[in-house]
């Protein structure tokens, strides 16, 4: 254990994160989503939901702002502009971390082609359809 750490963030989930660089994206996703398939590196979190583990990693991961988006989310079927209480809650815990940055919505294979060209799937235990996030990280500042 360590101290000002969220203990949902695994040994490998923190060296994954240390290890990204500005512009690498990292796809949070649910327990349905085919992360074995679409991932360069896996990283499971078993028996935990997307938002705790998004609010964790948000903690500590600065989002790019060297471009106008950087937080995306899946859609529900091909509707770009519905939002499933999943999807609301998703946008309550970025907008508490990153007020300004919008969370864009992308639907089906464009989701799916930015996930697989991710640095790191974490794969969830959510079970709510549609439950999935990619953050692009940005830099700490001196």
């Amino acid at each position: 254990m360590l101290k000002g750490i969220d203990p949902i963030l695994s040994p490998d989930l923190l060296a994954t994160l240390r290890a990204m660089g500005h512009g690498d994206e990292i796809a949070i996703v649910d327990g349905n989503y085919p992360g074995l398939e679409h991932a360069r590196r896996l990283i499971r979190l078993d028996g935990l939901p997307i938002v705790p583990v998004l609010d964790a990693i948000l903690s500590l991961l600065p989002i790019d702002d060297f471009v106008s988006e950087a937080i995306f989310r899946s859609t529900s079927g091909g509707n770009r502009d519905a939002l499933d209480p999943v999807h609301r809650e998703i946008v309550a815990c970025c907008k508490r971390h990153e007020p300004t940055q919008p969370v864009v919505p992308l639907v089906g294979a464009t989701f799916y082609d930015r996930v697989r060209a991710a640095h790191t799937v974490v794969q969830t235990s959510e079970p709510r359809l549609y439950a999935n996030v990619i953050l692009r990280k940005g830099v700490v500042y001196p």
